[in-house]
């Protein structure tokens, strides 16, 4: 058998049975290849099902309003991937009249899917003949045919894509890469994969040469910048508590949390915590301050401090968009994973 054909026979035999692949509707898969840009299958799963329930044509979603696709989000991260999403969905409706593109060059119109995204949709859902280059796709290739360009450079794009549409079968191209990128991902994993049962063990440069530790490349990261937030709960005696959406122009654009100063790493979190009683009309006790919570994103690392309050509302000033709501109505917002966490745990 040639490459093409040990690869379509490995996939129908080991492929797993996932609920986008049961169809070839364009919204469906558009809607799976979103939630699982940068998360993992097992994780994003749980969330399509959720989002297909809610939204379940790209009309209802077009309908829905921010907060409520966030609510639905919170979790995954990346947040702008779904606010994104709601406007690809609301543009679909009024340009494409609510059916869902499945031509690659249609796909690039809308927000927040790239060259990627729409040759996965395009091949998936159109059977255009485009091939898909993720992550999994970049391992198996870098192996098998020893190609040491870094995969996050231009040049390793431009390289890897190269390959990837020289190796691309246009008679079945969804099937075709469908099958690379689930080789990537339950054969040619990323950490000890096992190549004793490999159909492309004989040929493969990487098990070869004893490369498939060193393989793929990456440029170095950026440098992961370290950020120290302190946050405060302040309740009042109607079970009301302050929250306040956040600006669009840093991490969790969009969502709410609670009022936060940030400080460096050597301040006194007692001295940042005594801030806060520039928006009581009294000086209120402070409350021991939590130890920090480390919470990982992607180029930054936040060290999350909690101070509790409990006050009169009549003696807090709201300011900066802060606003009163009820903590039993805490569900319609959406916000970051770190603070809706400790809000359950808070708050009865």
């Amino acid at each position: 058998m040639n490459f093409n054909e040990e690869l379509i026979c490995w996939y129908r035999k080991h492929k797993r049975d996932l609920p986008w692949r049961d169809n070839r509707d364009a919204y469906r898969i558009w809607l799976s290849e979103i939630i699982l840009q940068q998360t993992r299958v097992e994780q994003g799963m749980p969330y399509f099902y959720k989002f297909l329930d809610a939204f379940p044509e790209v009309e209802a979603f077009a309908a829905a309003s921010e907060d409520e696709v966030l609510r639905l989000w919170q979790g995954l991260g990346y947040y702008s991937r779904g606010r994104n999403m709601l406007k690809t969905a609301r543009k679909v409706v009024a340009d494409f009249e609510g059916i869902f593109p499945d031509n690659y060059d249609d796909l690039l119109k809308l927000v927040g899917i790239g060259d990627y995204t729409a040759a996965a949709i395009a091949s998936f859902a159109g059977g255009q003949a485009k091939a898909v280059v993720d992550g999994n796709v970049y391992r198996f290739l870098s192996r098998y045919f020893g190609i040491a360009t870094p995969i996050n450079s231009t040049a390793g794009k431009k390289e890897f894509q190269a390959v990837a549409d020289e190796l691309l079968d246009a008679h079945n191209p969804g099937e075709h890469n469908q099958a690379m990128i689930e080789f990537g991902a339950l054969q040619c994993k990323p950490k000890n994969p096992d190549c004793s049962v490999c159909p492309f063990m004989a040929g493969c440069y990487a098990y070869r040469h004893n490369a498939v530790d060193t393989l793929p490349k990456k440029v170095k990261k950026l440098k992961i910048k370290e950020r120290y937030f302190l946050y405060h709960l302040i309740k009042n005696q109607y079970g009301e508590l302050v929250i306040k959406r956040r600006p669009n122009t840093d991490i969790w654009a969009g969502l709410y949390d609670m009022p936060v100063f940030e400080h460096s790493e050597t301040d006194d979190p007692v001295v940042v915590a005594g801030q806060i009683h520039k928006v009581f009309k009294k000086a209120y006790p402070l409350s021991p301050v939590s130890a920090p919570v480390k919470h990982i994103l992607t180029h930054q690392r936040l060290f999350v401090r909690f101070i509790e309050h409990q006050v009169l509302k009549e003696d807090v000033v709201l300011q900066n968009g802060w606003m009163w709501v009820n903590a039993a109505d805490l569900a319609q917002y959406g916000m970051p994973k770190i603070i809706f966490d400790f809000l359950k745990k808070v708050i009865n």
